[in-house]
């Protein structure tokens, strides 16, 4: 279903295959040309984790929708902007009363799930008089105000919740590998300081080599796809054509090339770069690179920005100049992600979190140390008292007074 692949291709990579009982796209290709050709079971497709805290009932919801065939219709006619503005939100009254049902129940779960993650909150800060309904505000993506029925106002509220968080997910994605590149860059140079001039000349020449290892593989072009076009469909690449291709790497036969199958056309490239094997290969960085060069060529062939390429779309981008230039796309390694600046600045960041840590380990040292000296002098009265007890006891046997028994003994027990 299209407004399903809409939506959870804005919720970052939630896309799935047409509902079963719309028609396969048929492809038109000579199976017989395609080495080891099999069938492709698109029910065996599972939609991934968006990293959404509220990311399994997201699918849920979904997957109840898609079972009333008024909602579906409906859906299946929106475009992008009836799904995200909510105006299909109020569809929802029309569907059956089973499928209502079925989306109170899971409303009430979640808001168990909810309450259940600010109670454990709570708790572990030992805060007591809270009240938990007030902060259930803090989630929006449900209707607090009314925990036990799915209304159309949470549809809406999901949508855009999800909409709206995973909008910025590749934004902050690029943020956190920008400070793992410069902590990289920083134990590099902090290791290049502890070598001598011809070792650290060495290193130098190993570590450029490395980058120019990474720069050389098609990238984004027709270069590219001809290589997949040989090695992973067995096809002679002077036969490339790009209608044929689209059509095999249209994994769920939906009509649409949508992200996690363009980035199944970089994953093998990628793979004859990046061994896992090697040291110097760092898959953090392959990982970004897939990433990269699928947003690279969303936007360049994706031209009305709904995450979905159609066949439109990818045939005229395999006309454009851009396609055909082998160079078209810089790898991580031709890119520069920080200046040295920003370096410095972040040089200058980790010294004051090292010292912050350096301080509250020498403050630990000195409490443990208290405790110690506690301990020894509890340890020294302990003693103490068990020699004046020890005194009081020979005394005693010298002036043929019995010894007392457990109970009278522990009368004189000091509380330590």
């Amino acid at each position: 279903m299209r407004w399903r692949t809409i939506l959870l291709q804005d919720c970052f990579l939630l896309v799935t295959c047409l509902l079963p009982s719309l028609e396969a796209v048929p492809i038109d290709i000579d199976k017989t040309k395609v080495k080891n050709a099999q069938p492709v079971d698109s029910a065996k497709i599972e939609p991934p984790d968006t990293g959404l805290y509220y990311d399994e009932y997201l699918k849920q919801v979904i997957d109840v929708l898609e079972t009333d065939s008024h909602f579906r219709e409906k859906l299946q006619k929106a475009d992008i902007e009836e799904i995200k503005s909510g105006r299909l939100s109020k569809e929802l009254d029309l569907v059956s009363h089973h499928v209502r049902t079925k989306l109170d129940e899971l409303k009430r779960q979640e808001v168990a799930r909810l309450r259940m993650l600010i109670k454990a909150k709570l708790d572990s800060l030992q805060d007591t008089g809270i009240d938990h309904h007030a902060l259930l505000k803090q989630f929006d993506h449900l209707n607090h105000l009314n925990p036990d029925k799915f209304e159309s106002t949470d549809l809406d509220m999901l949508i855009k919740a999800a909409t709206s968080d995973l909008e910025h997910y590749d934004k902050t994605r690029h943020e956190e590998f920008k400070k793992y590149e410069m902590m990289k860059e920083h134990e590099r140079r902090e290791y290049l300081k502890t070598l001598n001039e011809e070792k650290r000349k060495e290193e130098e020449s190993k570590f450029e080599e490395m980058k120019k290892k990474h720069e050389n593989h098609p990238k984004g072009s027709k270069d590219q796809l001809k290589e997949v076009w040989e090695e992973t469909d067995g096809l002679d690449p002077n036969d490339f054509e790009p209608k044929t291709f689209f059509k095999l790497h249209d994994v769920n036969n939906d009509g649409f090339l949508d992200e996690q199958e363009l980035e199944a056309l970089f994953t093998k490239e990628l793979e004859k770069v990046y061994d896992p094997k090697n040291e110097e290969d760092d898959m953090v960085e392959m990982e970004e690179e897939r990433l990269r060069m699928r947003e690279h060529v969303m936007n360049e062939v994706d031209t009305n920005k709904d995450r979905l390429v159609t066949l439109e779309e990818f045939l005229k981008a395999t006309e454009k100049k851009e396609f055909l230039e082998p160079d078209s796309w810089e790898t991580l390694d031709q890119q520069q992600f920080f200046t040295e600046e920003e370096l410095k600045e972040y040089e200058n960041l980790i010294s004051l979190q090292e010292n912050e840590l350096k301080k509250k380990a020498e403050e630990l040292q000195k409490q443990k140390e208290e405790l110690q000296r506690q301990h020894d002098q509890l340890e020294a009265q302990k003693l103490e008292y068990h020699q004046v007890v020890q005194q009081m006891e020979q005394k005693k046997l010298q002036q043929g007074i019995p010894p007392p028994g457990p109970d009278e003994e522990s009368k004189f027990e000091p509380y330590i």
